[in-house]
């Protein structure tokens, strides 16, 4: 990718962090008090994300080596995960984030075809794990109400039922999208949306070829690379559990469930289901409002609603919010100043 290209997405990275910094409406003094409340804690959030984005970047290369060999080094993959993450979270809906400039970046050691389809893979097998983390984020709702930790009521029946329906439908797309592909459906439904008829139309006609080659490159990772598939979803789907440490972590910080009669092993693992279940309200809340840059509102909002449903306080989903916001601009930092380095190649 050329310099010129790469200083446009920095800065619209850079803009959106600060517009986010401008516009976080929390006290300075606040936001020291809670820093220095989690203390070492905040260290340990650091490193597990740290962990979670090399998981993320060797999904990644279990998806490109599914298609062929893969010439580029698992640290420049994991710099570009990072750098790629940081862009969705700082863009709205990620439109000048993380996919095009991954594939941009990848486009030279793989070619414009494999850049496309495994960055689609990609984004896809991410998406699709949260879907059955969320389905998954049900039965524990579930199975904490039957053992009395949980109310379920009408109301909270109601939400989990849609819940299961909105988790249904997106697992059924997502088989569809791997089985036949959806890169040429998508641009087909881009047709159909005023603005974008005429420039979906021509660029249809221009790449109908490659869109179609790229369709069948998605479809065979599912079809004919299982074990590429299988692992790359094990892996996506172990690292949304392992967040959960990171409310984990906080909620002993509070000393949640302290005065419970539970065993320490039992204890311990309600706690870390709770985790689970705010981890899962909170991102489908958030992921809802994706068009928000950092999901400004929504993911504050998201905890307040689950921590007051798990009967908690609300000093507890302020305090994980603004903790949870600050390893966010940590690696947000890190992804954009990453951006910068490390560029020349063999």
């Amino acid at each position: 990718m050329k310099n010129k290209t790469r200083n446009i997405f920095f800065a619209f990275g850079l803009i959106a962090v600060i517009v986010m910094l401008f516009t976080f409406k929390v006290s300075f003094a606040q936001l020291w008090a809670d820093i220095l409340h989690a203390g070492y804690w905040l260290i340990a959030i650091l490193i597990l994300w740290i962990i979670l984005y090399i998981m993320n970047a060797w999904t990644w290369r279990i998806i490109i080596r599914g298609s062929g060999p893969c010439p580029i080094p698992f640290w420049r993959i994991l710099k570009l995960t990072i750098t790629g993450f940081a862009l969705n979270y700082a863009t709205p809906a990620g439109l000048m984030g993380g996919e095009p400039y991954k594939i941009m970046e990848l486009k030279p050691y793989i070619g414009t075809q494999r850049a496309t389809s495994s960055v689609l893979l990609f984004a896809m097998m991410h998406i699709f794990a949260h879907f059955w983390f969320w389905t998954t984020s049900i039965l524990v709702y579930l199975l904490l109400a039957l053992c009395g930790i949980l109310p379920l009521g009408i109301g909270m029946g109601i939400v989990l039922l849609l819940m299961l329906c909105f988790c249904a439908a997106g697992i059924y797309l997502f088989i569809r999208g791997y089985k036949n592909g959806m890169v040429v459906r998508l641009v087909r439904f881009l047709n159909h949306i005023p603005g974008l008829k005429r420039w979906a139309r021509r660029f249809a006609d221009d790449h109908q070829e490659d869109l179609q080659k790229i369709d069948h490159q998605i479809s065979e990772l599912q079809g004919q690379n299982q074990r590429s598939f299988y692992a790359s979803f094990a892996l996506e789907y172990i690292g949304r559990i392992m967040q959960s440490l990171e409310i984990y972590f906080m909620l002993l910080l509070f000393h949640v469930g302290a005065d419970s009669q539970l065993s320490t092993f039992n204890f311990q693992l309600s706690i870390f289901l709770l985790s689970f279940l705010i981890l899962s309200f909170t991102s489908l809340f958030a992921n809802l409002l994706f068009f928000l840059p950092l999901q400004l509102g929504g993911r504050e909002g998201g905890f307040a609603m689950s921590v007051a449903q798990l009967g908690m306080t609300a000093d507890i989903g302020l305090f994980i919010s603004i903790i949870c916001r600050v390893r966010e601009l940590f690696f947000t930092a890190l992804g954009l100043l990453l951006m910068k380095v490390g560029n020349s190649r063999q």
